[in-house]
């Protein structure tokens, strides 16, 4: 679907939002007992209550974040300010607060736990990172920035799917933030703004990305698979064909951060626990979900980086092999 123009999402999307919300809390009661109503005719434990209580949460969030934007929007001098460093710090705490505030909320009602495995915090402080995560599961990439801003006191820079520019205050958010939003084959281009976007990194930054470039899928696995062999990359084909719980990583986005922020040590980031939930039929099934989500941490030193692009390739492959093998076990 066509992402709308900026000014349709700014004067349309996100007042529509906030209507909704206003009209959800008004009729909260009734949707209550009728969430109330339905959960013991359906499998689960109060699931559609549940539900009901995170999206009711969720659209508050979403309404209260947009509130406080076009507060400091006001405050930056109706938008003169907002790049300056005062500014963004205090729109990296909107990003903390919210994800705080999302992340115990959904822990509480749909049971999640996390737990986290490697190094102490300390070993990351005062180093600029680049940090590369597996991508699978509903809500990964919020628990990760979730992570790096509140648990590693981090400013993420992120490499985002275009489409997340529907949610009003992500769109805003994010994009007031040095992120870059992107669209699916861009190629040279984007490796460029990847590149333009690893910058300049400095003690308390980490620039995020998904080497594998969506969420997993048998049927995208496959096809990766098919693409590799197509452009006559037949040994990379072959360990990816090994590799049956992680998508055939892009090099590309990788290898241009890496050149761009050649001081920064890498973090590399897996993660298991709702990985095998690939629809939303799939999580609806699965609620309450009384998992727990186990993310492992791995810190190299800038020095130990590969430093040609061709080493960097292999190198990314066989960090991608381990996290692979690390999901296999933990799973």
């Amino acid at each position: 679907m066509t992402l709308p123009p900026r000014w349709v999402r700014r004067l349309v999307l996100a007042p529509a939002v906030v209507a909704l919300t206003f009209l959800v809390l008004v009729t909260l009661p009734a949707w209550l007992v009728l969430a109330a109503a339905l959960s013991p005719l359906l499998p689960g434990r109060l699931r559609v209550l549940r539900v009901t209580w995170v999206v009711v949460v969720a659209l508050v969030l979403e309404s209260a974040v947009l509130g406080i934007l076009l507060g400091l929007w006001v405050a930056a001098g109706f938008g003169l300010a907002l790049r300056t460093p005062r500014f963004q710090y205090l729109h990296y705490r909107v990003v903390g607060w919210y994800l705080r505030v999302l992340y115990r909320e959904a822990a509480r009602v749909l049971r999640l736990r996390v737990e986290i495995e490697g190094p102490d915090p300390d070993e990351y402080l005062d180093r600029p990172l680049v940090v590369c995560c597996r991508h699978a599961g509903p809500g990964d990439s919020f628990l990760l920035v979730h992570a790096l801003v509140n648990w590693y006191a981090r400013e993420p820079r992120i490499v985002l799917a275009a489409a997340l520019q529907w949610d009003p205050a992500l769109d805003v958010l994010l994009n007031r933030l040095p992120n870059r939003f992107v669209s699916a084959g861009g190629g040279d281009r984007l490796e460029g703004r990847i590149g333009e976007l690893a910058t300049g990194l400095d003690h308390d930054d980490a620039f995020v990305i998904f080497p594998e470039g969506g969420n997993f899928t048998e049927r995208r696995r496959l096809a990766g698979i098919a693409r590799l062999r197509a452009r006559g990359l037949e040994e990379m084909a072959r360990r990816s064909e090994a590799m049956r719980h992680v998508l055939p990583p892009r090099p590309g986005g990788l290898t241009a951060a890496l050149a761009a922020a050649p001081d920064a040590d890498v973090v590399w980031v897996a993660h298991a626990g709702l990985d095998h939930l690939f629809t939303v039929a799939g999580i609806w099934r699965e609620l309450p979900l009384d998992a727990t989500v186990r993310m492992r941490w791995w810190r190299v030193p800038a020095a130990d980086v590969p430093r040609t692009q061709e080493a960097q390739v292999d190198w990314l492959y066989g960090w991608w092999e381990r996290i692979d093998d690390w999901v296999d076990r933990t799973r």
